[in-house]
This record gives C-alpha cells, structure tokens and sequence, in this order.
C-alpha cells in the first residue's frame, strides 16, 4: 500500500505594512542649533568683558566737555596725550606711585603667596599627618568666606600689632590664598606623581628636596596660573588697602583712583584723569596674560588631563 503525501496549498501572502516610525530630528538641524546657543553665549560675555574696555579706550580721547556732548563710542577730539600728560603731572605724578605699589602688592602676593599656596596643596596631597582632613577643610571654608568680610578682623589685628598705614599691612595678607591651596592641591594630585616620588626617596632625597627638585618643576603651570589669579586679585583689591592705609604714598592704584572720582563730583576736570587714568591700569594686567598665557592655558586644561 503505497503512502500519499498530500501537499497543503500555499497560503495567501498578504502585504506586510512597515510600521508608521516618527520622523527624525535632522542631525544637521540638532547640530546647528546647539552650536548657535553655545556661540551666541561665548559673544555675549566677550562683550560683556571688551565693552566696558572699548568705552574707556573711546572716552579717554576726550576732553571735559566731549564727554557729556558726544556719543559713548565716538571719537573726541584726540585729547588722549592731553589726558595722560594731566595724570603724569597730577599732585607731583603721584599716579605713578600709584601704579608702582599696585606692582609690588600684586607681584609680592603672586610671587611668594602663590609659592606658600602650591606648598601647602603639595603637603595636603602627598604628606600624611594628623588632622589632615580637618585642616583641609577650615581651607575649604576660607574659600567660601569673601574677602570684604575678613577686611575688619585683619585691621584689629594689624592695629595690635602696629603695622597699620604701612605697606606690611597689605603684603602680609596676601600670602594667605585658601583658593590658590586648592588649586594647587588639584594640580599636584594631576601632576606629581607618587611613584616619581618614591624613587626620589629611595635615592635618599628629602621631603624639602624632592619639592623644590621634582614637585615644583613638574606643577610650574600651575604655579603660574595660581599666581595669575593671585595677582589679578591682588590688583583689584580695594577694601584691604582702603581700610589699611592713609598715607597716600602707599595706596595701590585702585584707592588712588577712587579718590579722585571723588574730587570729579565737585570739579569735572577730574573726570578725563579718572577715566585715563583707568585705562592705563589695566595694561599690566594685559602684559602679565600676554607673558604668561603659554602657561595659563596648559595649567587651565591640566586637570582634565591626567
């Protein structure tokens, strides 16, 4: 008896519909949009930082009278030589004065406040001893407190000791940085490595040497930007010096200016030397960036890099 084998019929086929997907954002589009934001807010603090800048380069062309008679970025009537011969010749040229203390305080508290800075954030990070942590921590809320609020406490302090109106009034305080300490902590931990370390003190190095001859070198850039900002902040500083001094002869920059801000409310002549003299305060700051700006941008981008 032979075996059939019955074949089943074929199946209808029906169409597969493909499933309705919603349409995609375009890349193009995504990517356009967050390049405008980004960009838009770039331009918008560039201007934020060069406008004020432009108005000091623009009023400082002009007299008394072209100041009030004139739009604000226009030219006067090219009387910046004039401006600057009045501030050179002002009350003896005492705004060079002026500009050399703001030098010394803001290059003294870079120099020798960035150094203590750096050592202290290479001792948090590479020592170990006791109440570590804790004084870590008082360094962070030094941080959190602004620095007009230490301005009477460091002033009763000094009248204590007697150095009030002297230039040790405004240098000793500055030494003190608990952003730069860590800062420096950061960069160390980035840039020193321990096993660099550990063979210097095999080789019968100290922990003073293996600083100075290996930590040191090797946390330069950061050395440097810490002092950048050490310095910028230094310069700035108003309430300190305001607070400090009374002899004029040791006022910084800054103080000096804002007295005779105060001399152009009754007399408007002062009120060009104001200006001019604020635009030629800035310059060491441009030169100190223009100098330094090789290690400020490798110190800026070394803690990503590790």
């Amino acid at each position: 008896m032979s075996t059939k084998i019955l074949s089943r019929p074929p199946a209808a086929t029906r169409a597969v519909e493909p499933l309705p997907t919603r349409p995609r954002k375009s890349a193009v589009g995504g990517g356009l949009g967050s390049k405008l934001t980004v960009n838009g807010l770039l331009i918008l603090g560039s201007a934020y930082m060069i406008v004020p800048v432009l108005w000091l380069l623009f009023a400082s062309t002009k007299n008394a009278a072209d100041l009030y008679g004139t739009g604000a970025y226009s030219l006067g009537t090219f009387a910046l030589f004039d401006n600057i011969k009045h501030v050179a010749s002002q009350d003896g040229g005492i705004f060079f004065r002026w500009m050399a203390n703001s030098v010394m305080y803001a290059g003294f508290g870079a120099v020798f406040g960035g150094l203590i800075s750096v050592m202290a954030g290479y001792a948090f990070d590479k020592f170990q001893f006791k109440g570590k942590d804790s004084f870590y921590g008082i360094v962070l809320v030094g941080v959190l407190i602004p620095n007009t609020a230490t301005v009477l406490p460091m002033y009763l302090l000094a009248s204590q000791l007697g150095i009030t109106n002297t230039m040790w009034a405004v240098l000793i305080p500055v030494l003190c940085n608990p952003f730069g300490v860590y800062l420096a902590r950061v960069y160390s931990a980035s840039y020193v490595p321990a096993e660099t370390l550990e063979a210097a003190r095999m080789d019968g190095a100290g922990p003073i040497r293996s600083f100075f001859s290996l930590g040191l070198p090797m946390m330069m850039p950061g050395y440097v930007t810490i002092g950048l900002f050490q310095f910028v902040g230094v310069w700035n500083n108003f309430m300190l010096p305001l607070v400090m001094l009374q002899n004029q002869q040791l006022l910084p920059v800054s103080v000096g200016i804002s007295i005779w801000q105060g001399y152009s409310v009754p007399l408007p002549e002062f009120t060009p030397m104001v200006i001019t003299g604020s635009l030629l305060s800035i310059i060491p700051l441009l030169v100190a960036f223009i100098l330094l700006q090789r290690f400020w941008k490798s110190g800026l981008t070394s803690g990503s890099v590790k």
